[in-house]
């Protein structure tokens, strides 16, 4: 699995667990639901670290709790 992959599977999987929509994210995140649903169907495969950090504070976390995750830490790097 690749980086974008394991992003696109985290995000989803937080918003699964918190009854939000990815336009709801993209709200709460200060983003365009574009932006969100690029990461989601990998037209983004490389999102950059501000991007990363507006989701995990419109998931309400910190960037490092949105990373912890096995998918992201053992994905291969393109």
């Amino acid at each position: 699995m690749n980086l974008g992959e394991a992003i696109a599977q985290r995000i989803e999987e937080l918003c699964k667990e918190r009854g939000i929509s990815i336009n709801r994210l993209a709200v709460l995140s200060g983003l365009t639901q574009s932006t969100v649903d690029g990461i989601l169907k990998g037209r983004s495969k490389n999102p950059q670290l501000v991007t990363l950090l507006r989701i995990s504070k419109g998931l309400g976390m910190s960037i490092s709790e949105f990373l912890d995750d096995v998918r992201i830490t053992d994905a291969d790097i393109e």
